[in-house]
């Protein structure tokens, strides 16, 4: 659906009265010198649980649908018809078509990577395939499965499914631990609660640390995870994730490739309803502590590394979150990885924040989880 933006800053008494105007929004945060005045500008509307968004050119962003279509979002915000050639998915509970991101040669060679909740003998699990994306942005050519999560089970729950890739071209895949199956993330014979490397072609890292144990998958880089729903490259090269803890303790994390992330031995949170997780510890030697942790949870999903400075130099290699629960995206500030502190901001936006990306432009945008679901660009000024 297209949206007219007019050349004016609107100031009504709701969220949902500006976007459905397709005004700018001014949100106002907390007032600071470092902090500069926010505005919402809608870039389109009518998408049913927007998952992940990917920037293809010329303004325009390629958009997963959690029901399993992908379309192209034009740069004037019209929506595309869904996109031919995209696997079936397995769209219940937390599942469907979910994270897409564009190649790092994207502009040469078209290829895209996404995931999503492959049905299958003995239920589901989080898949992840690349393809090409036709020159008319109508379809996916050469789709090809790269990597499938072992074992399927039968679940609803805890996909993960945060796609990253390296500077060597390799591909991390963040995979939950199917909820019901949490002891599966300590130990190696699986793929629940991991994060993964893999080569474009499916093959495992060469590199990957754990290849060599008794009993280790080979596509395992890291593990110990519960539900890891951003991902991304750090300002100092490393991958790091936002991960949801159960009942409180989500957590950020900087992955070392091997090391264990803790959970379910170790966690801030507790099981829904009360009572402790496990022995209730919150740390244990051999197991790495989150950087951040959020208690009561905040529900993270989706993340970003600002680059540009088009929101002034004090926000340049900030970390942005999105919330779900509480509906506002954070701005971690981090010190040698170290956590310095948090500002909340647009709190009034009223809307699950299911993805956040820095655009071509510099800015960042948000994609709001919702079955009228927006593409919102986070303007600074006004």
């Amino acid at each position: 659906m297209k949206l007219a933006r007019p050349a004016f800053t609107l100031f009504p008494t709701t969220v949902a009265a500006a976007l459905a105007a397709g005004a700018l929004l001014a949100l106002p945060v907390s007032a600071t010198a470092s902090t500069p005045r926010l505005q919402l500008e809608p870039v389109a509307e009518g998408l049913q649980n927007p998952w992940a968004m990917a920037a293809i050119g010329d303004g325009r962003w390629l958009v997963t649908e959690r029901p399993g279509r992908m379309r192209v979002v034009e740069a004037d915000g019209r929506l595309g018809e869904p996109l031919a050639g995209v696997p079936a998915v397995a769209a219940l509970g937390q599942g469907g078509l979910l994270d897409v991101i564009t190649d790092r040669d994207f502009a040469r060679n078209r290829r895209i990577h996404f995931c999503f909740s492959e049905p299958g003998l003995g239920g589901n699990s989080t898949a992840m395939a690349s393809a090409t994306l036709s020159a008319d942005n109508r379809s996916l050519q050469g789709v090809k499965l790269v990597f499938q999560q072992q074992p399927k089970v039968d679940s609803r729950l805890h996909f993960g499914c945060r796609i990253v890739q390296a500077a060597d071209g390799s591909l991390f895949l963040t995979l939950g631990d199917r909820y019901h199956r949490m002891q599966d993330a300590q130990t190696l014979g699986n793929h629940h609660g991991k994060v993964v490397r893999v080569m474009p072609d499916g093959k495992p890292h060469p590199d990957n640390p754990l290849a060599r144990q008794p009993g280790a998958l080979p596509e395992v880089y890291s593990l110990g995870h519960r539900n890891p729903q951003g991902a991304a490259l750090g300002p100092d090269g490393a991958l790091w994730l936002v991960e949801h803890g159960p009942q409180g303790g989500d957590e950020v994390n900087r992955i070392v490739a091997g090391r264990n992330y803790g959970w379910p031995v170790i966690t801030y949170g507790e099981n829904y309803g009360g009572g402790p997780i496990g022995e209730g510890i919150t740390a244990r030697a051999g197991l790495e502590q989150p950087l951040k942790h959020w208690t009561p949870s905040i529900a993270p999903s989706g993340m970003t590394w600002l680059r540009s400075s088009r929101y002034g130099q004090g926000w340049q290699n900030s970390l942005f979150v999105g919330s779900l629960k509480f509906r506002y995206l954070s701005r971690l500030v981090f010190d040698n990885g170290r956590f310095v502190r948090e500002e909340r901001l647009l709190p009034d936006i009223n809307a699950r924040i299911r993805d956040v990306r820095e655009g071509p432009d510099g800015l960042i945008y948000l994609l709001t989880d919702d079955r009228n679901g927006r593409l919102l660009r986070v303007v600074p000024g006004g």
